[in-house]
């Protein structure tokens, strides 16, 4: 009965209140079981682009940052396996052989005398574990290498997150690049046409300077987006773990590409998936065991020895007459005044506790706000786009018609140089809401906990309660 008891208080991870509909995506949703270990999929092939997919697969084998998480879990798994050790016994085997003259004027002797002794045995040593000190180590160091795995797991979500986040800002910058490119070459006619007009005496020298303007301010942009390209070309080499010579990713001109539908269920998978709330949860447990550890020094640690083996001096040491065994030392230590020590111990156990807690609630609370976030960004962008993409075809037109009404003399060219830098304004910022919109289904990817469609496109109709458990 001893040997059951168990001085940590009950586990049972903290509440968190959970709405009954998410505010930007208002459908009804249940409690589901936890799916923090099950493998979040290759979640971008959502977006259909060989390239990211290429780069992605690179991460697994060469990103140190990767590999790191990947040691601190296997120190983790050995940490729980040093401390599942204790439930075992302790053997000892031991051997030694030991020549030795005795004094000759030793009580009752009446000569010295020379012998050797010789002694092969073993010895075991146990800790009856009655108060479940030994027991709630191996729960706290399990629950750590647990949460240690849901590390790992953030960290490689993360890392993938991050490869697919820079890779669309790059894609966006080719198509600013593609699109100055273009402005360049529409500058340089519309400059050639002002200077034939001067030449002509249809117009001043100052259109054509405000045409070369333009001209040489659209190729400094060119510049501009070729550094910003080269940096952010160096951040996913470091991120798939290559120097920057040894990568080159060739630039496109097919534009940022379209982000894939969010279905409206989607909140439902939230912290089923969601390595960090399962580290955090875990974490909790572990700190529960600790209590149990700190309260278990108030009672004595209780030891059983055992000991066997052959001894001899006259040889024949594996004989039966050579035996000799001893049960025991029962050994019971216990600190009668420790000046408070072991009273502080609990207390710092119990506070830890409410710390690992009050983390676990902050970060299912962070969770929820990410994912509104992102759904938000997600429906507003979509608005943004359809609004900035009419804005950047009313502003080509415009352009348009004021080069051709300057052509015709009935403008000047100052409507032209207004009319184009709206044109390249608009256009630009239709390139960086589409790049927004796909980086933000990057980051509603990374708040699900990964891929967040099945395997046949479509979603269970459930959704996590934030009591995740592992067991």
């Amino acid at each position: 009965m001893l040997a059951g008891c168990s001085l940590a208080p009950a586990y049972a991870p903290p509440t968190v209140a959970v709405p009954a509909a998410y505010k930007e995506a208002p459908t009804g949703w249940t409690a589901a079981t936890p799916l923090d270990a099950a493998p979040r999929g290759a979640w971008w092939t959502l977006f259909a682009d060989p390239v990211l997919e290429g780069l992605e697969s690179r991460i697994e084998g060469a990103s140190p940052t990767l590999a790191a998480a990947v040691a601190r879990y296997d120190a983790a798994r050995a940490a729980a396996g040093e401390a599942a050790a204790d439930l075992y016994p302790t053997v000892t085997a031991s051997a030694d052989a030991v020549r030795q003259r005795t004094s000759a004027r030793r009580p009752g002797a009446n000569a010295a005398g020379r012998f050797t002794d010789a002694t092969a045995g073993a010895s075991l040593a146990y800790e009856l574990d009655l108060w479940g000190r030994v027991r709630n180590s191996v729960h706290a160091a399990r629950a750590e290498a647990e949460a240690s795995a849901a590390d790992l797991a953030a960290v490689r979500l993360s890392l993938q997150a991050s490869l697919a986040d820079a890779y669309f800002r790059l894609r966006g910058l080719d198509a600013e690049a593609a699109l100055l490119r273009e402005t360049v070459g529409a500058y340089s006619k519309a400059l050639e046409l002002t200077q034939a007009r001067h030449e002509g005496g249809a117009s001043s020298g100052l259109d054509v300077s405000r045409a070369q303007t333009l001209l040489s301010d659209a190729r400094a942009q060119i510049s501009d987006v070729a550094n910003r390209r080269a940096a952010t070309e160096h951040q996913i080499a470091a991120l798939v773990g290559a120097v920057p010579s040894a990568l080159s990713i060739a630039p496109v001109d097919t534009g940022v590409g379209s982000p894939p539908p969010v279905p409206a269920e989607a909140p439902a998978l939230l912290v089923q998936r969601r390595p960090d709330v399962a580290a955090a949860e875990r974490r909790i447990a572990a700190a529960n065991a600790q209590i149990g550890v700190a309260r278990a020094a108030f009672f004595p640690d209780v030891t059983l020895g055992l000991a066997g083996g052959f001894e001899s001096s006259h040889g024949g040491l594996l004989s039966a007459p050579a035996g000799f065994w001893a049960l025991g030392p029962l050994s019971a230590a216990l600190d009668l005044f420790d000046g408070g020590r072991r009273q502080a111990r609990v207390r710092i156990s119990r506070a830890q506790y409410d710390e690992a807690a009050a983390n676990y609630r902050e970060t299912a609370l962070t969770a929820f706000r990410e994912v509104e976030d992102s759904l938000a960004a997600a429906r507003l962008l979509a608005a943004e786009a359809a609004d900035q993409n009419s804005a950047a075809a009313a502003a080509a037109r415009t352009s348009d018609l004021a080069l051709t009404r300057y052509r015709e003399g009935a403008a000047d060219y100052l409507q032209v140089v207004t009319a184009q830098t709206a044109a390249l304004d608009a256009e630009r910022a239709a390139i960086a809401v589409q790049t927004q919109r796909m980086q933000t289904t990057v980051a509603l990817v990374r708040a699900f906990g990964g891929d967040y469609s099945t395997p046949d496109g479509a979603l269970p109709a459930r959704t996590a309660m934030l009591q995740a458990d592992n067991n």
